[in-house]
């Protein structure tokens, strides 16, 4: 074979040798990461029953997402089930019937779960939002588990991960974090914040934000996530930032029970208005001041 058909082939074939191996380590270190344990002291979480805590829970559990992930009654429901790219994510049962997988949880299982994104054997769960609620006070954290805990139990299922050979080599290679990986583990706890249109609440609010959004709230492409979901919207005040559509409260308050930006059009056909309808006024308006607050950043700057 002449010298300058030889010398190519073996370029190419050494380049997919290489990729192949690439591929091979990083699936690998996907799974080394998924059974990694992570080692937290526990928390000395106080569980609560009284009505207004029940009342609390219920509220955030409706609000705060928990619903499009596990169903409002609690029996675990599918989110993601892409078969053109092999993607099938759902969240587990919680109630305490068959299949739920909540039942023994002690105190410290909830907070590790709920603020850590780390289940009771230490693993990390791998899709479970942790980051929106990591700085959750404990008062709140006991409130979901109270009200988890007071649900009719009910027949489902344990969590499905089917995750397609590109997201687990990004995984591996760590170009996607799961939860635990994103989490500051070292920072206290929240102490409540007085529930009103301030920019402190707004902040606390706006912490359930950042899983989709960014920790600095400036959008961009959601790391893990399916290829047709579109960016996430740049909240900042920034060039390109979603908030100049919204003069007022009142408007940013009628897109998030609605879905539809003031001119009419949609937004984000991912963003969870199923449980952003469900939030209190006090916490849109807050959210709405605390946002408009923030200094402008680029878009993608996560």
């Amino acid at each position: 074979m002449n010298a300058w058909i030889r010398w190519p082939l073996i370029g190419v074939a050494t380049l997919l040798a290489a990729g192949a191996a690439t591929l091979t380590y990083a699936n690998h270190r996907s799974q080394v990461k998924m059974a990694r344990t992570l080692s937290l002291p526990a928390h000395a979480l106080v569980l609560r029953d009284d009505a207004a805590s029940l009342e609390r829970g219920r509220y955030l559990y409706q609000s705060r997402g928990c619903a499009d992930c596990h169903g409002r009654d609690g029996a675990g429901r599918t989110f993601i089930n892409d078969t053109s790219i092999g993607m099938r994510v759902a969240g587990p049962n919680l109630t305490s019937g068959p299949g739920g997988v909540v039942q023994g949880y002690r105190p410290e299982d909830w907070e590790r779960t709920l603020r850590h994104g780390v289940k009771p054997d230490g693993r990390p769960l791998m899709v479970m939002p942790s980051e929106d609620f990591a700085r959750w006070t404990d008062q709140d954290v006991a409130a979901v588990a109270a009200y988890v805990r007071s649900m009719p139990p009910v027949s489902g299922h344990g969590a499905v991960l089917e995750l397609p050979l590109p997201v687990r080599v990004m995984y591996g290679l760590g170009l996607v974090k799961d939860a635990a990986e994103r989490i500051d583990h070292s920072l206290p706890p929240t102490q409540p914040v007085p529930e009103g249109v301030t920019l402190q609440h707004g902040q606390y609010v706006a912490n359930g934000c950042t899983g989709c959004h960014g920790a600095q709230l400036s959008g961009g492409k959601i790391p893990g996530a399916p290829p047709d979901w579109p960016a996430a919207a740049n909240l900042t005040p920034g060039e390109g930032g979603a908030m100049a559509r919204y003069a007022s409260a009142a408007e940013f308050r009628a897109m998030m029970r609605s879905g539809k930006r003031p001119d009419g059009s949609a937004v984000s056909k991912v963003m969870p208005f199923e449980a952003l309808a469900q939030m209190s006024d006090t916490d849109v308006d807050a959210t709405f001041n605390y946002l408009k607050s923030l200094p402008p950043r680029a878009t993608g700057a996560r």
